[in-house]
């Protein structure tokens, strides 16, 4: 019996994505030409696989017992075929797609892609803006290397720590919290800005005031790092964020930077990417390249004495 095994790649994307669109998307084709594909799927195993249902489509229960075998056999392919491939810098052509928090995009994004390019010349960078929810693009193979703030929980996302940052004090010059020493009570007092892709209007600062007994009141929550700091700059909203990767930012904006009157947990920065990549010599190369880029972040930042402000412009 003869099998085309590329219908193998065409199922996996079809059992995936739950579409004949999504699946066409996914590996490049046209709609039409993924339609036929999954009419030869259902002739070769004697199985709708996709049942229209309402305007959606839903796998089959044969559909769903084969999901995970089928992907495993796509994934053992493509690392038969290319396990003893070596790796060509000069010559490599491919996208990777990068997703960084913003905060991190600004700080590094610049020498990454300077790096790359020195490297790879051929290789192209995607940079796009963080999701404001969680997303299975890493699972999906559309993002090849995120950031995060925590380690992942999925079994088959893979991460790597590669620093801790501590939190500091941003605000305006002439700021009142700049005049005398900060005190957890004047912190407290102060309005404040938290930053989330989410609009959260708390954070694990507030966790850190309540174990203290105070609370603080926070006016607003912005989306991104940039945005929190260009607000700081034109308002008495106090933002507490990372330093290493928002240093570059408040100097060019001449924010004056405070140490935080109170104990706050550092914040650890993560690199992830899926387990198919694990293997992969060119993705291998992205990630050292990346966490190289990342690290240089991490010198040591000049010396926060309490009570004394630090600005770019002083």
């Amino acid at each position: 019996m003869q099998l085309d095994l590329n219908l193998l790649t065409a199922l996996d994307a079809l059992l995936e994505e739950g579409s004949v669109t999504g699946a066409a998307a996914r590996l490049h084709i046209t709609a039409p030409a993924m339609s036929r594909s999954l009419g030869r799927i259902r002739k070769a195993t004697g199985d709708q696989i996709l049942v229209r249902t309402g305007r959606s489509m839903v796998p089959t229960t044969r559909a769903l017992a084969m999901r995970a075998q089928v992907h495993a056999l796509v994934q053992q392919a493509h690392h038969l075929l290319s396990a003893q491939q070596e790796l060509d810098l000069a010559s490599l052509e491919r996208v990777f797609t990068v997703r960084w928090h913003d905060a991190l995009t600004a700080a590094c994004g610049t020498a990454l892609i300077t790096a790359v390019h020195r490297q790879a010349p051929g290789v192209q960078l995607r940079l796009p803006a963080e999701s404001g929810t969680d997303t299975p693009e890493l699972r999906r193979g559309e993002v090849d290397l995120e950031s995060s703030s925590s380690a992942p929980t999925l079994p088959d996302i893979r991460h790597r720590l590669v620093g801790r940052d501590r939190l500091v004090v941003a605000v305006r010059p002439g700021h009142p919290l700049t005049e005398g020493p900060l005190s957890l009570a004047r912190y407290a007092a102060a309005e404040h800005l938290t930053v989330s892709r989410r609009g959260s209007l708390r954070d694990p600062i507030d966790d850190a005031l309540t174990t203290s007994g105070l609370e603080r009141r926070v006016a607003a929550a912005g989306p991104t790092a940039a945005f929190a700091l260009q607000l700081a700059l034109g308002t008495d909203l106090v933002v507490t964020l990372p330093d290493a990767v928002t240093r570059a930012a408040r100097e060019q904006l001449g924010l004056v930077t405070l140490p935080p009157p109170l104990p706050l947990p550092h914040v650890p920065l993560y690199l992830l990417w899926h387990q198919r990549y694990d293997d992969d010599r060119a993705h291998t190369w992205l990630r050292e390249t990346a966490a190289e880029t990342v690290q240089a972040l991490f010198a040591p930042a000049p010396h926060l004495t309490s009570g004394r402000p630090h600005s770019s412009r002083s």
